[in-house]
């Protein structure tokens, strides 16, 4: 007969120890851990090394500010020829893009659900550019002197190009209460690298207003906190654009889906944070197939709404005196614009998500329609893919004019100083503006036209979120209301269920008790 002392070994080493290691296991293997420590040397924190009001170059009386251009270039030469490589300069870039070949692709040549297209409304679209004025098809891209070296050099937040002017700041004869003629002299003299206000003025504002297209690109990013983005927060690392968008000769690493297509030239949390941010096997173990973003950007417009659906067939009507209208919604966001159609924002909005591997095709201007909605981009990736990740993206829907006879979308004119010059946002006229338009870009047109429903996918990738305030296990493995929901194409736990492959993870635990079990019961005999 055993003694009390022996029974309670024994059971202590056949049930207690084996669950012991079970849990323990279990718990190291899913254990918090804080990440680890990031170190990288600040744009932000750097310290101007030049004084440039000490160079006599720049004393003279600048009236155009392409004579400012020259000066600098007259001391930092062989920069116009990096920055003329560009795609910030080009607005175009050459790829290789699956089922198409190497194609040219860019603002030139492909559509956008936003003000339709660039060509054709320089005047507007073109005040983005990093050049003085690119009014019309006669712009020289190969003169240096129509680089604007200060709208991303300028450390004095007064320079500013004026609206409808083609990337020209304000003149004598221009100039007004908004934009007034930049004090030159003062601005070359106060220059450094690029930070949030420079890069800002373009990127918060594209579509035609703050935080129109990408949703989390904004005008509160200029002046925020950790809880809208862990990086650039001013109570935080205070991080600015190329901290991360490094820059080697004027070439900016990143890439925006918008006008991409290839996998190159990219920036990756990775860069900073490694592949194994978390300590954590089980979390780091993700990262094979989930993108640090899907995880640590749960909503996106924070502070601001963005734009969710533009319908441009409902653009055009006028008040009972015959003037254009303008409503708001209940957030004080417009809900309608005669020169524009009907919007609807939204703010804190959950991302939907696809499968990305670096890689987009694009809806050209000589594409035809074949599915609806039209996809004016395409991310590749699926499960199958090793390249490819659960990405968190932006889908902005929406109606805009397409010629049913050819199945092509149109080019418009939106954008003219004057009444009578065909502009829609002008004259409220359909078929002048599309005849402009179609014009301009040198294309065939019917002379019909019909709405047709678009679609443009944007990658997510700022507004982090701090820690406390990512997604959950149970966000995507939930039976109910996943994250994941549209993404079928693999078994996820807990969101999926299929009979036998539950029974075969229990019997798998079930066994393998048993089999600790009779290895203890074993050795104790």
């Amino acid at each position: 007969m055993k003694s009390a002392l022996e029974k309670i070994t024994s059971f202590i080493v056949v049930l207690v120890l084996p669950a012991l290691v079970i849990y323990l296991t279990v718990f190291f293997a899913l254990r918090k851990n804080e990440p680890l420590a990031i170190k990288i040397p600040l744009m932000s924190e750097t310290i101007a090394k030049v004084d440039h009001s000490q160079f006599a170059i720049l004393q003279q009386n600048f009236i155009d500010p392409r004579d400012v251009t020259a000066a600098c270039l007259s001391c930092h030469n062989k920069r116009d020829d990096e920055l003329m490589q560009s795609s910030h300069w080009l607005w175009e870039r050459e790829v290789n893009i699956p089922g198409r070949g190497i194609v040219k692709i860019g603002k030139n040549n492909i559509h956008n659900n936003f003000c339709t297209g660039a060509q054709g409304n320089n005047g507007s679209c073109m005040r983005c550019h990093i050049g003085y004025g690119w009014e019309d098809k006669s712009f020289d891209f190969n003169n240096p002197n129509n680089i604007d070296c200060l709208v991303c050099h300028d450390k004095t937040d007064t320079y500013f190009k004026q609206k409808g002017y083609s990337g020209m700041p304000a003149t004598a004869e221009t100039a007004n209460a908004e934009f007034k003629v930049p004090d030159y002299n003062y601005i070359s003299q106060n220059v450094g690298y690029p930070d949030r206000d420079n890069c800002g003025v373009c990127h918060f504002y594209g579509g035609g207003g703050n935080n129109v297209k990408h949703g989390d690109l904004e005008e509160a990013l200029f002046n925020t906190s950790r809880k809208v983005d862990v990086h650039m927060g001013t109570d935080g690392p205070n991080m600015v654009c190329i901290d991360c968008h490094k820059t080697e000769k004027h070439n900016i690493t990143g890439r925006s889906y918008s006008v991409s297509a290839d996998n190159t030239n990219r920036i990756s949390c990775e860069g900073c944070h490694t592949d194994r941010p978390h300590r954590d096997y089980i979390l780091d173990y993700h990262n094979h197939k989930v993108a640090c973003q899907t995880c640590h950007i749960p909503v996106y417009a924070k502070v601001n709404a963005t734009v969710m659906y533009w319908d441009w067939s409902k653009a055009g009507r006028r008040d009972e005196n015959g003037n254009p209208i303008k409503e708001y919604d209940a957030d004080h966001n417009y809900s309608y614009l005669s020169i524009k159609g009907r919007f609807v924002y939204d703010d804190n909005v959950k991302p939907d998500y696809v499968w990305f591997n670096g890689t987009a095709d694009h809806f050209f201007t000589t594409d035809t329609v074949t599915t609806v909605p039209v996809q004016i981009n395409t991310l590749y990736g699926d499960y199958r893919d090793a390249d490819a990740k659960i990405w968190p993206v932006k889908i902005h829907r929406g109606r805009q004019a397409y010629d049913p006879e050819t199945k092509q979308l149109l080019s418009v004119k939106v954008f003219a100083h004057n009444k009578g010059e065909g502009a829609f946002w002008e004259d409220l006229d359909w078929p002048e503006a599309i005849r402009h338009g179609m014009e301009y870009n040198e294309r065939y047109w019917s002379g019909k036209y019909d709405f047709i429903d678009t679609e443009v996918t944007w990658p997510l990738n700022h507004m982090v979120s701090l820690k406390e305030e990512t997604m959950s296990c149970k966000d995507c493995h939930s039976r109910n209301k996943s994250r994941l929901d549209g993404l079928t194409d693999f078994y996820l736990p807990g969101r999926d269920y299929n009979k036998w492959i539950d029974y075969s993870g229990f019997a798998i635990i079930i066994l393998s008790l048993i089999g600790v079990i009779v290895h203890a019961v074993l050795r104790i005999f």
